[in-house]
């Protein structure tokens, strides 16, 4: 009786482990526009841009290298939906905010998405 119990937990457990991983963040398929604004303290970064299909979530802004100085470069990401999902094929918006510490060296910021980027002078 003991030794089917263990199974039957086993099992369960197995099962629970199968469920698959979210796929890993991709850039979103292009960038329309962004705004960078610094109010008081803070760098508010707001971009809005479109993926390829529906069930893309967690659109966000990364920060990465920028080999300008007076620049900062973000990735516009998101999560795609897990293969095989049913989703509408058509061009979906979204939008992402990103709030940072002003830096006063920096004048733009450069937002690339995976078709196009775009830049934009930060307003005070």
């Amino acid at each position: 009786m003991r030794r089917h119990a263990r199974l039957a937990i086993f099992a369960v457990a197995s099962a629970l482990c199968a469920v698959p991983a979210e796929a890993a963040e991709k850039r979103v398929y292009k960038v329309d526009s962004v705004i960078a604004t610094v109010k008081g303290q803070k760098l508010i970064i707001q971009a809005k841009g479109a993926v390829q299909t529906g069930g893309w979530k967690g659109a966000r802004l990364h920060v990465i290298h920028s080999a300008e100085p007076k620049s900062m470069t973000v990735e516009f990401l998101a999560t795609p939906p897990p293969p095989g999902m049913a989703v509408i094929e058509a061009l979906v918006p979204v939008e992402a905010t990103l709030e940072l510490r002003a830096r006063p060296h920096i004048a733009n910021v450069h937002a690339v998405a995976d078709a196009n980027e775009v830049t934009s002078q930060i307003l005070h």
